[in-house]
């Protein structure tokens, strides 16, 4: 084997970018360096998070974001970096920043419109790794804010991932972004017409006070709604701070205890009847046996 010959064939020019020829172990190189570049990134990203501002007082949304912004930066620094250590005069990379430019414009628009939503979402941080979100079909608690898309983990242990500009130009719910977490939660009930409207008040009201997650402050109101077409209806309005973490589960709980006390008081809920009237007479024909 001629080795003279391997090393030349691996020593030698690829292509030339600008007044540069790209050799195999050129670009070898920049392969290893760029590697590098992202552990480090990582890394830097890592030690923000958990060493140093972990101490500070700052929001977690606003350490999670000051993490995130000195990984990008160590990235572009870094590529730049190898880029010269390999020996790329960066100024020849000018008409492939215009090629990129147009490949932006026309084929990656979604990317980079998530890539700037996520920006936005760290900077403004409408919201956060936490909080529990309903956006679209997604309901659930956010766990990761990435570059181009955030991942909500639903209540069945689903991670969906949803495009970050869908947190900028859509309706989304945020449970947890007032900073407060009590919700007013409401629940509708119908008795039948032979019920004593104070007594389903008084029993109702037992019921909110009968379960722990409901809060004594605001307290716990019920509202007569209306006369319905086959039921009294009422509204049994509470308080918790539970549901931005058991969504749902409360208002089961409520469900069960209301079905049960109303059941216990001889109280009827009633479900929608109607009469059929005939005008006229009825003819009805039945087949003898023998046809």
């Amino acid at each position: 084997m001629n080795w003279e010959r391997v090393a030349a064939s691996f020593s030698g020019p690829l292509f030339k970018l600008g007044e540069t020829e790209v050799t195999p172990i050129l670009l070898a190189s920049f392969v290893a360096s760029l590697f590098l570049v992202v552990l480090l990134a990582r890394f830097i990203r890592r030690i923000l998070r958990t060493r140093l501002l972990a101490r500070t007082r700052l929001d977690p949304g606003v350490q999670y974001l000051i993490s995130r912004i000195a990984g990008y930066v160590v990235l572009v620094l870094g590529l730049l970096v190898a880029l010269q250590t390999v020996g790329v005069d960066l100024s020849s990379l000018t008409v492939l920043a215009g090629a990129l430019g147009v490949g932006i414009g026309f084929g990656l628009q979604n990317v980079v419109n998530n890539f700037v939503s996520g920006l936005i979402l760290m900077g403004e941080r409408s919201i956060q790794v936490g909080d529990r979100v309903e956006v679209g079909d997604a309901h659930g608690r956010i766990v990761h804010i990435g570059a181009r898309a955030t991942t909500v983990q639903t209540n069945d242990n689903i991670s969906i991932i949803v495009p970050n500009s869908e947190f900028v130009s859509a309706q989304v719910i945020n449970w947890s972004h007032a900073g407060d977490p009590r919700v007013r939660l409401r629940i509708p009930i119908g008795v039948s017409y032979r019920s004593d409207p104070h007594q389903v008040e008084r029993l109702l009201l037992e019921v909110a006070a009968g379960n722990e997650h409901v809060l004594e402050e605001p307290a716990p109101r019920v509202m007569f709604r209306e006369f319905g077409d086959s039921s009294l209806n009422f509204e049994l309005r509470i308080w918790t701070s539970d549901m931005t973490h058991r969504p749902g589960a409360l208002k089961g709980q409520l469900n069960f205890a209301i079905w049960d006390k109303l059941k216990e008081a001889g109280i009827e809920i009633p479900f929608p009847q109607r009469d059929l009237h005939i005008q006229g007479p009825l003819r009805v024909e039945l087949d003898s046996p023998g046809q």
